[in-house]
Formats: C-alpha cells, structure tokens, sequence
C-alpha cells in the first residue's frame, strides 16, 4: 500500500499503474458472496465490515446506480459541473480515481475503493452500486445529498451482460440465453434490478435524493444537466451547460481516457471483448432478446414491478 499512498499524496492517485504493475496472476473471475442477501463479489463479502462502518462526510455527494445504468455518465457530469464547467480539469485523473467506487475491494496490492476516499479531499464524490439498504448509515447520518440513476431493465440486463463478458472479475455471463435466466433469478452482481429501482425509489421520500432515468438524459441531456446542476444548488449559464453537454456526449467519452477506462489493463478489462462503452443507446435491447424471452421478462417484470409509482420507457 505505500506505493498507492505515494501516488494519493502526490496528488496523482495513479491507481491504473498499480493495476499494471500487480504480479501476473492478481485477476480472476470472482464468485459471488451473499451479504445480507444480496449476492456480492468474494473480495466485497470478506471486507464487508469495513464498508458498513465507512464514515461519510456531510459534504460527500453519493452517485447511486445498478451497475451498468449510466454511472460513468453521471459522474462526469457530476464532476464538469462541481468544477463549474471547466472540463479541463475533469481530466485530471480517470473516473474511478475522481469518483471512487465504494464497496470495490480488490486483490492486494490494489487499494481499495474505502483508501482511496479516506485521502481524496473534501467534497468527495463517491460511487456505489449497493441497494439502498446496504448502504453505509453515516451517508444518512450526515444528510448526504444522492444521485441515483435507473435504466430501463431489458437495456440494463443486455449492458450488464456485455460488461460481464469483458470484466475479467466478475463471473463468467454465460450464453445470452443462461444470462436472461441469471438476471431474472437475481443471480448477478448487486441483485435484484426489481429491488434495487425500487429500493432507492421508495428512499426519496426519506433522504435527499435526485432519481434521473437514463431514458431522459438521452432524449434530453441538457434538461438533466440542469436538473443536477439545480439539485447541486449550482448556477452555471446555458454557455457552461452547453459545454458539459459536449464534453459528456457519448462519443465524446467514448474517445476520452479519462472516461472510457481505457487505462484499465485488458487482463482486468478487456476492451477487445467487450467495448466499456458499448453503444450508449436506448431499445438496443429489441437487438437481443427473442420473442420468447421478451415474454418471460414481461411477465416477471408485471410480478415484480406492478402496483409500483415507478415507471421506466424501453423506447424514446
């Protein structure tokens, strides 16, 4: 760990070096590990103790999403917008080095998600993929404010599987076809999307959060630049709004390094696989799912999500 805290107090926090540099071997694909029954990475389960007694500070911004929903997306708007608009400066390190992760643990000698945030200063802007009901009570305590971002399930499910074909950590996806089954089974990393939209839906009316859709930022990207930028309690002009629009379209982080995890060694992510970021788009699922699995979904999704207020749009 000296090597990482070398890099955190050089201002520099290169955790892709660290990635590099880690002996042949350190990466594999991860089982899952129930924590108060919701199915997490191994590394994640063992150090779980650590994560349920993280202290939040009362100026730390929590980015929430399931995985694969539009998380990168929202911290680099996230981030252009606390930085008033200077995109220059979101360059400054990747994502996951301005916005860490959490609840990410991996093998030695990587630092966790948890060391990094103990030396990144104030105000932090944190990432977590956690259910509402596992995330750490100081982020309530302290009044936290929370972004959380829902994507439609069939798009989701069709994300999440292509990130798990590249994501040399997570378990092997399987087939499509098995794949359909695990997501419906909750069987995947973080659960239940059912429980999981739900979950932080229901929440709003408890803390302080802003629930975005996916959905919306693509039909109207600067409409929900604005919405955060208002929840953020920051006035930045249409000109600044303009320019985040920019610097946080889909291509324009495709091709940026410091969005696309193209930093990221290939024996952790392998980009040749999988792109980290795919296609960006909404309905893809229909390029995907067969009549046949469209149904079963269907008919799951009525089960789980009927009688709810919430709502999602699988076409704009």
């Amino acid at each position: 760990m000296a090597s990482y805290f070398s890099y955190a107090q050089a201002g520099s926090m290169d955790f892709s070096k660290i990635l590099h540099q880690a002996p042949e071997g350190t990466f594999h694909r991860i089982p899952l590990v129930p924590v108060h029954g919701i199915p997490l990475m191994k590394l994640i389960a063992t150090s779980w103790d650590k994560v349920e007694k993280f202290q939040a500070r009362k100026d730390d911004l929590l980015i929430a999403t399931y995985p694969k929903a539009g998380t990168t997306w929202m911290q680099e708007i996230v981030d252009c917008i606390m930085n008033h608009g200077e995109v220059e400066k979101t360059r400054r390190a990747p994502t996951h080095v301005r916005s860490p992760f959490l609840e990410m643990f991996l093998p030695p000698p990587v630092p966790s998600g948890i060391d990094m945030l103990e030396v990144a200063p104030s105000p932090r802007l944190v990432k977590t993929h956690l259910p509402y009901e596992l995330v750490p009570q100081s982020f309530w305590q302290q009044k936290c404010k929370v972004i959380y971002v829902a994507r439609n399930a069939k798009d989701n499910a069709v994300s999440y599987y292509h990130f798990d074909r590249m994501n040399k950590m997570q378990p092997d996806p399987g087939t499509w076809d098995e794949y359909v089954v695990k997501f419906l089974k909750s069987d995947v990393g973080w659960g239940s999307w059912f429980s999981h939209v739900l979950g932080w839906w229901d929440a709003r009316d408890k803390h302080d959060v802003l629930y975005v859709f996916y959905e919306d930022m693509k039909e109207d990207p600067k409409r929900e630049i604005r919405k955060v930028m208002r929840f953020l309690g920051k006035d930045l002009s249409e000109d600044v709004v303009e320019k985040i629009y920019q610097h946080t379209s889909f291509t324009a982080m495709k091709e940026n390094p410091m969005a696309n995890y193209s930093t990221i060694p290939s024996n952790v992510l392998d980009q040749s696989v999988s792109s980290f970021m795919r296609k960006g788009e909404v309905a893809d699922w229909m390029n995907h799912f067969t009549v046949s699995q469209n149904q079963i979904f269907d008919e799951e999704y009525e089960k789980r999500m009927g009688g709810s207020t919430l709502t999602f749009r699988c076409k704009i």
